[in-house]
């Protein structure tokens, strides 16, 4: 296929475009600058300098693709994680930026689109199992998911083939938080947010990307995008001091993170979430079955 992508050089992005060069497909992909262009040369794909709000502009780009894959978000730092003022431009990008791809697709007659959303917006379920049926949450920072969510939603109203992704917390290379997590767990500080029985369902980016390459020829619809094995905060936790060698001396903010509301409401809450639907429908495999595998890999990587 001829596939164009947005975000292709964020964290799943960056992993997504060589998974889908290597597995035969033709990439375009948005480069916001120079240096992010020549980096995507490098991997094989053609860089296109256009505005995420364009919507001529997206169309033209568009034009003789196969998909469009919208992986585009602007996450803020994990220092102003909290601040809800630094979720503006990533609320931006998700809404008014989904819809504008929505558009520029369907005037370029595309008729296959890939969304990227998070499972982080369910409602928490304790220790059971959460499918894409459980119900869903609104809080602020999840306002951009469920306006992509809407917008991919709008193009398969007008017909055509829409797949919706619910990535878990990411981990693994160009992802800095969980980088700034493992450098934690070499002081011995394991990062908790929540009870620490609850749960937390996370995807190493390499498989994140191999995901992408796989819902290309699976029937649309919603799909949770996570490891097979959610582990529980502690036993995440341990995970990222085992990568390194180390046993937790402290760890936080554990229940502390529940004064915080809203603003930690994604991670703090407990979600342990089935990937069993877009396996059964895809064949997609997650390599890293659990955090335990994925952090380890991370460390032996490099």
């Amino acid at each position: 296929m001829r596939v164009f992508v947005t975000g292709g050089t964020g964290a799943i992005g960056a992993h997504a475009v060589p998974a889908l060069i290597a597995a035969g497909h033709s990439v375009t992909a948005l480069a916001r600058s120079d240096a992010k262009a020549a980096v995507l040369r490098g991997q094989g794909a053609v860089p296109v300098s256009v505005s995420l709000f364009d919507r001529r502009g997206l169309a033209d780009a568009f034009a003789g693709h196969d998909a469009v894959v919208n992986l585009a978000s602007a996450l803020p730092s994990t220092t102003a994680f909290i601040r809800k003022s630094a979720w503006t431009e990533c609320e931006r990008v998700r809404s008014e930026g989904s819809a504008t791809v929505v558009d520029a697709a369907r005037d370029a007659g595309i008729q296959n689109m890939i969304q990227e959303s998070v499972s982080m917006i369910y409602r928490d379920g304790g220790s059971n199992w959460i499918d894409e049926d459980h119900p869903v949450d609104h809080y602020p920072i999840s306002r951009g998911n469920h306006a992509a969510e809407a917008s991919a939603r709008r193009f398969a109203a007008a017909g055509g083939n829409a797949t919706i992704l619910r990535f878990g917390v990411f981990y693994g290379p160009h992802a800095a938080h969980s980088e700034q997590i493992l450098d934690m767990a070499k002081w011995h500080i394991g990062f908790m947010p929540g009870r620490s029985d609850t749960y937390m369902s996370s995807i190493h980016v390499v498989d994140a990307a191999n995901a992408v390459v796989a819902a290309l020829t699976a029937p649309g619809g919603t799909y949770n995008i996570v490891d097979n094995t959610p582990l529980t905060k502690r036993a995440y936790a341990d995970a990222c001091a085992a990568a390194v060698g180390r046993r937790l001396w402290v760890s936080g903010p554990g229940r502390l993170g529940l004064l915080l509301g809203d603003r930690l409401t994604s991670i703090t809450r407990s979600l342990r979430v089935s990937n069993k639907r877009f396996r059964d429908a895809s064949g997609w495999c997650p390599r890293y079955p659990s955090a335990l595998e994925g952090y380890r890999a991370m460390t032996e990587l490099g």
